[in-house]
């Protein structure tokens, strides 16, 4: 009998076991052999849970149920099934406990998520002289690092290292896993004292150190490991590794992974072609990713997904829209994730129309209940300004988490309605959900369309309470607020509170200095930044270039793009072509300034750099400014800001003729005149001056403000006095 059963048990045979026992139960057959009753079991667990507490009832009645064996069997069979109660009430039944019985309760509780009763179970254990199996061991040590306890870390490797058993490979890579994911350092120490490191450990290090944002250290440990185990990388490696190559934007080193794919024969590997397609789309190669996603001989929905999120990310819409028809040709259902990225091109395309219609189908497939899909909606309903969609969407919101609300303030405030946005910030608050950083950015944003300073500074504060300012970027948000409004003294100290300065931080302070005619400082925090360690990139080196333009260190300008074009870290764009432009036309080097925008074919804003140069320079060769003033009105025919400028060169220079023709033909073309306007904030309020607008009200206040100033800029000018600050 125990052959049949035991023969049937290994050919996985469930029901034949259960027929089997059954039959012989009929026939008042006895079961009491705990080598019979554990197969049946197995065959309870996989076919009926029913028949197995049946079997448990025969087992008490028999009285047999506190012999160890017995109690073992069923207490697995409770455990395997998740009922852990049942499993501990049995455990509690049997007399003498031996290491089977531990290691079943000890691993029942952590299977099923029970860490504290586990690894208290583990030292119960251990008190009664328990001595743990490899597996037990292997369990305790993942459990510690699931809940992260470092301590219990610590002790548990003690215990290792006495008892001998780290000599194990599978425990020491326990261990190894356990501190990569509580610390990188205790890691490291563990794997430098491993005189033999399986793939399984080079590969826990190169993940660790990715995880923990040091791609860099991650890649010299992966080529550290080709030298060494070359013939054993395997794919769940490099895919960390090509995670590292996205973070460092390393393009360069995500080709030889691919090559060294193909060579190792890892391209069948669906998730190593999704991790490829990836890499290559966020390292700003569409080309590559879609030549490696038409090179996957399988795909499933997470490939399509990702080389739609690809193109998306790199701007390439209308590839993405020919993707997504291809998509439903080749009969691929759409899931979540796929619409959030359909969603993201209305958004782009500003089409109402298409985002109602994926609505109806987020609607059909059931998707309203996923929060990041309705997030999306109402984020893309705000961009296309169906802001009253959107606030339906979200007020019909069964469970609004801080994503949602964020996203309603942002919905708001794009709208340019900030009483409202400010509205949703407070109800949010009344409804106990804790606001994060982008709340606090949005709140910022909708903040800042106030003429007056009260609410920026309303903003500001909740920034403070809620300990967020010193976040890089909620402080930088902050600063680059105050500097819109002039406020540049609050600026600086809204910079230096920031905890971490990162390029960012530096690029809108200097961009700010720039701002706000300060041009000597921009060039200081610049050095500062380098200083610290810290490279510039594009944008820093653009506001850099704008602060000495309009501050008039055309010099320090012209060495500082020289500079930046030496170290070829970043690649100059037409923008810094155009600032390189204005910085020419205001050291009245035309010839070479124009010179420069036929070089680089940089764009309308550069033809009007140049124009706004022969406006002020007088000997300028007309020539030269003839040209400007055709190519800048061939540019953009429709757009006011070239006639002016023109008319206002022609004006500077004396020739009335030509600034009337312009102005002539500025009306003949019937282009709408956008007026230019200032603001000047007096005792916390903004007051904004339209050119033109003589019938503009002021105040008494205002008016004595402005009086009191020409007075002073009289004074100033007739005896030279002192700058007037205000």
């Amino acid at each position: 009998m125990f052959s049949k059963i035991k023969e049937l048990s290994l050919n996985r045979n469930w029901h034949e076991i259960l027929s089997l026992y059954n039959t012989l139960n009929k026939s008042g057959v006895k079961l009491t052999e705990p080598s019979l009753l554990h197969p049946i079991l197995k065959a309870c667990s996989a076919t009926s849970f029913k028949h197995g507490q049946s079997l448990h009832a025969s087992v008490i009645k028999l009285g047999v149920e506190s012999c160890t064996s017995i109690g073992n069997s069923i207490m697995d069979f409770y455990a395997k099934n998740g009922h852990i109660d049942s499993t501990f009430n049995v455990f509690s039944s049997v007399k003498i406990k031996d290491s089977v019985s531990w290691n079943i309760m000890i691993c029942g509780y952590i299977d099923h998520g029970c860490f504290d009763e586990g690894m208290c179970a583990f030292t119960q254990a251990r008190g009664e002289g328990f001595e743990p199996n490899v597996s037990t061991l292997v369990l305790v040590v993942q459990a510690i690092r699931k809940v992260r306890m470092l301590r219990e870390g610590e002790k548990m490797h003690g215990y290792m290292v006495k008892s001998g058993v780290l000599t194990v490979e599978s425990v020491r890579n326990a261990v190894l896993c356990m501190y990569a994911d509580i610390g990188m350092e205790f890691a490291r120490k563990v794997f430098d004292e491993m005189c033999d490191r399986d793939v399984v450990a080079w590969s826990v290090m190169v993940s660790g150190y990715v995880k923990s944002n040091e791609p860099r250290v991650g890649l010299g440990i992966f080529k550290e490991m080709v030298l060494e185990l070359s013939s054993e990388v395997d794919g769940q490696t490099i895919v960390s590794v090509l995670k590292a190559c996205t973070d460092l934007k390393d393009v360069i080193m995500g080709r030889m992974l691919h090559g060294f794919v193909l060579r190792k024969g890892f391209d069948c590997d669906l998730f190593l072609g999704n991790s490829l397609v990836d890499m290559y789309s966020k390292c700003n190669d569409p080309d590559s990713a879609l030549q490696a996603w038409k090179d996957m001989p399988l795909k499933n929905i997470v490939s399509w997904n990702s080389m739609l999120s690809g193109l998306v990310f790199n701007e390439k819409h209308s590839e993405a829209l020919d993707l997504f028809s291809s998509m439903q040709k080749a009969g691929i259902e759409p899931d979540a994730v796929t619409l959030v990225n359909i969603l993201q091109l209305c958004r782009y395309f500003d089409d109402p129309l298409t985002c109602k219609c994926i609505h109806n189908v987020i609607i059909r497939r059931n998707h309203e209940l996923n929060e990041l899909v309705v997030n999306t909606l109402i984020d893309v309903y705000a961009k296309c300004n169906l802001i009253f969609i959107a606030e339906k969407l979200f007020n019909s919101m069964r469970i609004r988490d801080t994503v949602s609300w964020s996203t309603m303030i942002a919905a708001f405030a794009h709208c340019g309605l900030p009483d409202e946005a400010i509205g949703v910030y407070h109800e949010m608050i009344q409804a106990r959900v804790k606001p994060n950083a982008i709340t606090i950015l949005n709140l910022i944003e909708a903040c800042s369309y106030d003429t007056e300073l009260k609410r920026p500074k309303s903003a500001h504060g909740i920034a403070i309470r809620r300990g967020l300012a010193s976040e890089p970027n909620v402080g930088t948000a902050i600063l680059d607020m105050y500097s819109r409004y002039g406020n540049i003294t609050t600026s600086n100290k809204a910079f230096n509170q920031i905890s971490t300065k990162n390029v960012i931080s530096f690029s809108a302070m200097i961009a700010a200095y720039g701002m706000n005619g300060r041009p000597r400082d921009a060039l200081c925090l610049l050095t500062e930044m380098e200083i610290q360690g810290l490279k510039p990139n594009s944008v820093t080196i653009l506001s850099v270039l704008s602060a000495c333009s309009h501050g008039g260190l055309i010099e320090d300008g012209l060495s500082i793009f020289l500079k930046f074009i030496k170290s070829k870290e970043v690649k100059p764009s037409l923008e810094h072509y155009a600032c390189l432009v204005d910085l020419l036309s205001r050291s009245g080097k035309l010839d070479l300034a124009m010179e420069l925008i036929k070089e680089q074919n940089v764009g309308p804003s550069a033809w009007g750099a140049l124009l706004s140069g022969c406006r002020m320079s007088y000997n300028g060769n007309e020539k030269i400014r003839e040209k400007v003033v055709d190519y800048v009105l061939e540019l953009e025919p429709n757009k006011s800001s070239g006639y002016m400028l023109a008319s206002s060169m022609y004006a500077a220079q004396g020739l009335w003729d030509d600034a009337a023709r312009i102005r002539v033909l500025l009306k003949d073309k019937q282009v709408k005149l956008v007026a230019g306007y200032s603001m000047v904030q007096v005792n916390n309020k903004c007051f904004r001056f339209i050119a033109g607008n003589r019938s503009q009200f002021l105040s008494n206040e205002l008016r004595a403000t402005i009086q009191e100033l020409h007075e002073c800029m009289k004074i100033e000018k007739h005896t030279g006095g002192s700058r007037i600050v205000l």
